[in-house]
């Protein structure tokens, strides 16, 4: 008999585990559009069109958190963690979105395309604007051109001209220089819009012309032999070049906040968690929301439940399908949010130090020992962690995957030691400076480091002192 029960209970574990798997991995935008997919498959599925509670249920009449679940109640220690609609996540300054005049409201993203054309509406003529859309959709993510003009020709039938006299159009609009066909071309594009009749912007054009793979490696000697010049002249034309122009002109774009760089993890506008002080008491406890995907109260029909009773046997079994399938997500969302409160609850108390002081303070923690306490899979924590980003009180946006990097406390001191050196130091120096400290690092592990932080060796450090010195 309990063999029976347990085969006949298998199936529905099973199925609750792989799916509550599947549902935790998910970021909150990805989760908005699996639910949104199932509301429109399953008619046993309701998502009532209220802004309520995500926790406990209860009706918001504003944009602010839910009065109930955001109390620190007496028993609990640590932060406050509480699920909290998306709609909640506001302007700092506490003013509603319906209440700030329109000069003061976000500008909805635009692509780059848009924003272009939107600038070149009066030069195009109408026959050439379908060419433009063309090869504006043409552009990889740094702006330059996939194809040669003559091939972006053949494949919409036009003449090489006409593509070349819009390219040119294309490559003068803000950011200059795109539709190029590389760094060198883009420079140059954008020095030709610099109305600059010094003989600096004449050098800097002669470097990018004739001497661009030495200016690239920095080889200011050679360059200033080949093109019969001062070495000082090179230096000022270099650095001329470095605060002017810009050889990759989409990522201009990205920085705007308009686009965000195409492909990059670390990019994140909306985060699916957020920290805060508590409004009440700045030294009490953090609050901690953790944003649900959907405004409304998401559950299983009662209507259709009650349907059931009067369907006929050709519809029953389908309509019995439908009404597992709601009850089965429902449940599933419900352990999400579950795990995600209790995986915050215990981090936001371990980092707290992390959270308010920086990553010096980032204490040693693995998933295992994050499982383990929570009383989960280790999987189960690199499953929740997958695809989440967290909000921090200074404003800062960074993957929650970062709360268990162990080498971001050293990383942070390696910059300290780089930015308060007097001389450059090499990495086995700055090794040993570490070991001093009682941080036990190999040689190779601060080059490692040293290059995921983007400081340059110490031979390029110097060179660069030299340079400015210079």
């Amino acid at each position: 008999m309990l063999q029976i029960q347990d085969q006949s209970l298998r199936p529905l574990t099973t199925a609750h585990l792989a799916q509550t798997m599947s549902l935790l991995v998910l970021s909150n935008q990805e989760l908005r559009d699996r639910v949104l997919a199932e509301l429109s498959s399953n008619p046993a599925l309701e998502l009532l069109d209220e802004r309520v509670c995500p926790e406990c249920h209860r009706p918001l009449r504003s944009a602010s958190p839910c009065p109930v679940c955001s109390r620190k109640r007496a028993s609990e220690d640590g932060p406050i963690v509480f699920l909290s609609p998306r709609e909640s996540l506001r302007p700092r300054s506490g003013a509603r979105f319906q209440e700030e005049p329109m000069e003061t409201e976000p500008a909805a993203p635009e692509d780059l395309a848009i924003h272009i054309l939107r600038q070149l509406a009066s030069d195009l003529a109408p026959e050439d604007r379908p060419l433009a859309i063309y090869i504006l959709a043409s552009l990889d993510e740094d702006g330059f051109l996939r194809d040669h003009p003559a091939l972006i020709a053949k494949a919409t039938r036009s003449s090489l001209d006409r593509v070349q006299r819009v390219i040119a159009l294309i490559s003068t609009a803000d950011p200059v220089g795109l539709a190029t066909l590389g760094p060198r071309q883009a420079l140059l594009a954008q020095l030709d819009q610099i109305q600059h009749e010094q003989p600096i912007a004449t050098l800097a054009r002669r470097m990018l012309e004739q001497t661009f793979e030495e200016l690239g490696r920095r080889e200011f000697d050679k360059i200033a032999h080949l093109l019969g010049v001062r070495p000082r002249q090179v230096h000022d034309a270099a650095a001329f070049i470095h605060a002017n122009l810009n050889p990759y002109p989409a990522r201009a774009y990205w920085g705007s906040g308009r686009q965000a760089a195409p492909g990059d993890p670390n990019v994140y506008h909306q985060p699916d968690i957020m920290i805060s002080h508590n409004p009440v008491d700045e030294g009490g406890p953090l609050m901690v929301e953790i944003f649900s995907p959907i405004s409304g109260w998401l559950r299983v029909n009662p209507l259709f439940r009650k349907a059931m009773v009067t369907a006929g046997e050709s519809t029953s079994e389908e309509w019995s399908e439908h009404l597992e399938k709601a009850s089965l997500f429902v449940k599933c969302i419900q352990q999400r949010n579950n795990t995600m409160r209790k995986l915050m609850q215990l981090m936001v108390s371990q980092q707290r130090d992390f959270i308010l002081k920086g990553p010096r303070h980032l204490k040693p923690m693995t998933r295992a020992q994050v499982a383990e306490a929570i009383g989960v899979h280790e999987s189960t924590v690199s499953r929740a962690v997958a695809n989440k980003s967290v909000a921090l009180p200074d404003g800062r946006i960074i993957p929650l995957a970062k709360f268990f990097d162990r080498s971001l406390s050293v990383r942070d001191r390696i910059k300290e030691i780089v930015r308060n050196e007097q001389k450059p130091l090499t990495d086995d120096e700055i090794a040993s400076q570490l070991r001093k400290e009682g941080v036990k690092i190999a040689r190779r592990t601060v080059a490692k480091y040293r290059a995921m932080e983007g400081i340059l060796p110490a031979r390029l450090r110097a060179a660069r002192q030299l340079s400015q010195a210079a």
